[in-house]
């Protein structure tokens, strides 16, 4: 059985092509947010096992919404991702509670899978 899995990224166009990437390769995929405000109320709300969380959203940014999903009483795990390279988050990434990163251009379910 597959993780229940929120998508957060603030381009609905990268959250379409993610949900039905993943949910083609059998993952629920439970919510979306585009901030993380609204993803902290998502996790909250839908009880995701999987948080796919961009590094760059408005506001809080995908390290700052990771520390706050950790601190939940059934966190999440968190998979940050970006178009950036990882090379520029290195430190950030490794001192977050974060499982591990995927670029944007390699999401797919065995990738995933292979983090979480």
């Amino acid at each position: 059985m597959r993780p229940r899995l929120l998508i957060v990224d603030d381009h609905v166009g990268f959250r379409a092509a993610a949900r039905a990437l993943f949910e083609s390769e059998g993952y629920e995929v439970v919510g979306e947010a585009a901030d993380g405000e609204t993803a902290l109320a998502e996790a909250d709300r839908v009880d995701p096992g999987v948080a796919l969380l961009d590094v760059h959203l408005p506001g809080m940014d995908g390290f700052a919404v990771a520390e706050r999903l950790a601190a939940m009483p059934r966190p999440p795990v968190v998979v940050l991702t970006s178009s950036r390279p990882i090379a520029d988050l290195r430190r950030r990434l490794a001192d977050s509670p974060a499982v591990g990163f995927l670029a944007k251009d390699e999401l797919s379910g065995p990738a995933l899978a292979a983090l979480i």
